[in-house]
C-alpha cells in the first residue's frame, strides 16, 4: 500500500483514470488530425488522465478509402505518430491512437500505444468487416494471417500482434489490452482472451458508424463484455468530421465497469472532447479472486500474451473520484432503478415466504410487531404473501409485547397497522414476566435500582421471542423472523432466544437504509390496501430504537445509530467490505468522498432533508473502527447459526450457508491496524 500521506490520492486505493476521446476528424489530413490529438492529450493530462483511446484510424480519418493506399498518407501518418509520442511523454499520459500502418507488404488496421516518449507497442485488427457498408479487406490484411511479431517505426522496433498485454510496473492491476471496432462483434473478441490473460482495462478503437438503434448494440456490447471478462471497457467511436458520402457518425464513447456505466459523451457533439471516469483495477482484480470460473476459464482457454511493460505517470492529484458511487449502496440514487430494485427485492422476500408456507402446508404465522421498520416490512411480506396464496389474513397472528420503554408512539403505530391490514392482532404485556425473571437472577433492577444493562435489555427480547415461539407451537404457527442485514452485520440482535431467532427470516437479506424504501414502495403501489398508508408513514418517521431502556430524564429515547453509528455508514461499509474484500482505507476514502460533502451527488427520492447530512473523515473513521470490531471479532457467532431465509441484495448475505462463512473466534487486529496505518486522523 502507498504511503498514508497519499491517503486522499485515488491512484492510492486502485483507481485508473482512463478517457475516452472524440477529436474533430480531419479527412486524410494526418497533420490537422495530429494537432487535434495533441490538444486532447494535453487537455487530458490536465485532468489527471493515466489512459487515452482515440477512435479507429484516428490519424488518418476512417472513411478515406482508396485513399489509404497512397504512400504519402501513410508516410506522414509514422511522422505524426513520433510527434504524438512526445506529446504524450510531456503530457504524462498514455495514449492509444487509430493508424494505417505499413509491414512488410502489407497495410495493417492499427492501435498504437504511445508512453513516455516512445511507442510501446501495435496492435493490428483480427477481424476485417466487409459486408453491408464495409470493405475493409480491400485494403487492409487481418492481424490472424501474420507470422510477423515486430514492427519498424521511425527507426524503433516494437512488438506487433494482436493481444498484446500493457502492464505498468509500478500501479499494480494497470494492465490494459487493445482490439479494433469489429474485433468486439466477433463470437469470440480478443479481448477476452486479453481478459484471461490478465488485462483489467479493455480499450476498443472504433469508426462504427451510426444508424437507428445502433448506439444502444453498442453500448449493449460494451456492458456484457464487461461483465463477461470482469473488466472495464473504454469504447471510442469516430465523430463528427468523418466523411459522410454514404455513412454518418456519432462519436459514441462509453466507458463500462463490470457491466455498469461509469461515463457516457455527448453523441454528434461538433467539437473534439474526453469523456472521463476512474476504473477501480484493485475491484476489478477483487471480483477476479472471487469468481473461481474466471480463474478456471483461464486455465482452460487462456494463452500465452506479450506482456510489455511501462511505467504508468505518477498522479498525486486525482482527490475527487470521476465515477458514480452511491452513498447508499443499497438504495440507488435513480428512481427508476430504484423502483426495480424495490420490486425484485420485495417479491424476492414474498416468494421465499410463500415457498416455505407451502413446502410445511402452514396456514398461519406468527409475527411480533413493535411499530418499528422490521416487523412493519415482515409483515407488509407476509400479508402480500396471504394474499396470493389465496390465505385469509387473518392466519397472521401479530402480536405487540411491550415492555418497559415501549412508547405511546410505537404501540399505537403496530396497533394501527395491524388493523388496517386486517390481521389477527393481540397485545401481551411482557412487563409482569420480566420483572419476574429480573427477581430469579437477583437483578439489581428487581430492588428498585434503575440499573439498565445489557441483562435488562435482553430479558425483554428474549421473552418477546420465547413467546412467539410457544403461541407458534399454541397455534400450529411458524414465527415469521423480522431482524435485518444490518442487524447481523453488526451483531444487533439478541443470541438464541432473543430476535436473532425464528422459524424463517424473510428480512435477514435486506439492508437496513432499504427497508424505509421497500415500506414507501409497498405503500405508493398500494399492494396491501390503502387503509395501512397512514400507519406506514407513521412507522418511516419514527426514530429508530430498540425500546429497551427508559427514557432518561431529558426524555430522550433509548437510539440504535447512537450507540452503532448511522446505518447509513454502517450499510456502506458493510457492502464494501463484504461485496468486494476492499480494505479499511479504502472503504473509509470512499466513505468520505459519498458522505463528505451533503451537497455532491444524488440523493435517494424521498429522502428527508434532515438525513442529508455530511460525515467529515475523523466520523467515518471512527464507526468504521467500530463496525470493524462488531463485525470481523464480536459478532460472526451470531451470523454462524442463523435461520432460514432468502438472499436479496447483491451486496451479499451472511447466512454461513451463503455468501459469507467466517470463524466465531476471529479477531479484527489486521483490520484496525491498516485502518490506523493508512487513514489520518
Amino acid at each position: 500500500m502507498p504511503e498514508a500521506h497519499a491517503f486522499h490520492c485515488a491512484a492510492t486505493h486502485g483507481f485508473v483514470r482512463v478517457a475516452a476521446a472524440t477529436p474533430v476528424v480531419h479527412i486524410a489530413d494526418p497533420v490537422a488530425n495530429a494537432a487535434e490529438h495533441a490538444a486532447l492529450i494535453r487537455q487530458a493530462g490536465d485532468q489527471g488522465v493515466d489512459l487515452l483511446v482515440f477512435p479507429e484510424l484516428s490519424l488518418s480519418g476512417y472513411a478515406i478509402d482508396d485513399l489509404l493506399m497512397q504512400d504519402a498518407l501513410l508516410a506522414e501518418v509514422e511522422r505524426q505518430i513520433a510527434g504524438l509520442a512526445g506529446v504524450a511523454g510531456e503530457a504524462g499520459v498514455v495514449v492509444v491512437v487509430g493508424a494505417p500502418l505499413r509491414n512488410g507488404d502489407a497495410l495493417f488496421n492499427c492501435a498504437v500505444v504511445l508512453a513516455n516518449g516512445q511507442v510501446l507497442g501495435v496492435v493490428p485488427k483480427s477481424y476485417l468487416p466487409n459486408y453491408r457498408e464495409y470493405y475493409e479487406k480491400r485494403w487492409f490484411s487481418p492481424a490472424a494471417g501474420r507470422a510477423e511479431d515486430v514492427v519498424t517505426l521511425n527507426g524503433e522496433t516494437v512488438d506487433f500482434a494482436p493481444g498484446l498485454i500493457f502492464e505498468a510496473d509500478d500501479r499494480p492491476g494497470f494492465v490494459f489490452a487493445v482490439e479494433i471496432c469489429e474485433d468486439f462483434w466477433a463470437p469470440l473478441p480478443p479481448s477476452t482472451r486479453a481478459a484471461l490473460a490478465g488485462a483489467r482495462i479493455l480499450c476498443n478503437l472504433s469508426a462504427s458508424n451510426i444508424v437507428i438503434g445502433k448506439a444502444d448494440e453498442r453500448a449493449l456490447l460494451c456492458a456484457s463484455q464487461s461483465v463477461r471478462t470482469l473488466s472495464a471497457y473504454v469504447f471510442a467511436a469516430s465523430g463528427w468530421g468523418e466523411s459522410t458520402t454514404d455513412l454518418a457518425w456519432d462519436g459514441q464513447a462509453t466507458i463500462h465497469e463490470l457491466g455498469a456505466k461509469l461515463a457516457e459523451g455527448p453523441r454528434f457533439a461538433l467539437e473534439s472532447h474526453l469523456t472521463v471516469a476512474d476504473v477501480d483495477v484493485e475491484r476489478i482484480g477483487l471480483d477476479r479472486l472471487r469468481n473461481g470460473t474466471f480463474a478456471d476459464c483461464a486455465r482452460q482457454e487462456g494463452e500465452a500474451a506479450t506482456v510489455v511493460p511501462f511505467s504508468a505517470p505518477g498522479r498525486d492529484d486525482t482527490a475527487t473520484l470521476l465515477r458514480p458511487l452511491d452513498r447508499f449502496p443499497f438504495v440507488p440514487d435513480d428512481p427508476a432503478r430504484l423502483d426495480r430494485d424495490c420490486y425484485e427485492a420485495f417479491n424476492i422476500q414474498v416468494q421465499g415466504l410463500m415457498r416455505r408456507m407451502t413446502a410445511t402446508g402452514a396456514e398461519r404465522l406468527v409475527i411480533g410487531v413493535s411499530g418499528g421498520l422490521d416487523s412493519t416490512q415482515a409483515l407488509l411480506v407476509a400479508c402480500r404473501a396471504f394474499d396470493r396464496l389465496d390465505l385469509p389474513r387473518t392466519g397472521i397472528l401479530a402480536y405487540t409485547l411491550p415492555g418497559f420503554a415501549t412508547s405511546d408512539t410505537t404501540k399505537a403505530s403496530a396497533w394501527a397497522l395491524m388493523r388496517a391490514l386486517d390481521v389477527t392482532g393481540a397485545e401481551i404485556d411482557i412487563r409482569p414476566a420480566a420483572e419476574r425473571m429480573l427477581a430469579d437472577i437477583g437483578h439489581p433492577y428487581a430492588d428498585g435500582q434503575p440499573v439498565h444493562d445489557i441483562t435488562f435489555e435482553n430479558v425483554q427480547a428474549g421473552l418477546r421471542t420465547d413467546y412467539l415461539f410457544r403461541l407458534a407451537n399454541q397455534n400450529r404457527a411458524f414465527v415469521l423472523g423480522t431482524g435485518d442485514l444490518s442487524e447481523l452485520a453488526l451483531g444487533w440482535c439478541t443470541y438464541g432466544v432473543g430476535d436473532h431467532m425464528s422459524h424463517y427470516n424473510v428480512n435477514g437479506g435486506v439492508a437496513k437504509t432499504l427497508i424505509r424504501h421497500l415500506i414507501r414502495w409497498v405503500a405508493d403501489g398500494d399492494l396491501v390496501g390503502a387503509a395501512a398508508t397512514p400507519a406506514l408513514k407513521a412507522v418511516l418517521a419514527t426514530e429508530i430504537s430498540p425500546e429497551l431502556v427508559p427514557a432518561g430524564a431529558d426524555g430522550k429515547i433509548q437510539s440504535t445509530e447512537a450507540t452503532v453509528g448511522p446505518y447509513a455508514l454502517n450499510d456502506f461499509f458493510l457492502f464494501h467490505v463484504t461485496r468486494f474484500g476492499f480494505r479499511p482505507s479504502k472503504v473509509a476514502w470512499l466513505a468520505h468522498q459519498a458522505w463528505g460533502d451533503a451537497a455532491r451527488g444524488d440523493w435517494p427520492a424521498h429522502t428527508p432533508q434532515a438525513e442529508r447530512v455530511a460525515y467529515d473523515l475523523a466520523t467515518i473513521k471512527g464507526w468504521l473502527r467500530q463496525f470493524l470490531v462488531r463485525f470481523f471479532q464480536t459478532s460472526q457467532f451470531k451470523r454462524s447459526a442463523l435461520p432460514n431465509g432468502p438472499k436479496v441484495v447483491t451486496g451479499g448475505s451472511l447466512s454461513p450457508r451463503g455468501d459469507w462463512r467466517a470463524p466465531s473466534d476471529g479477531h479484527a487486529r489486521v483490520w484496525l491496524d491498516e485502518l490506523e496505518a493508512n487513514v489520518p486522523d
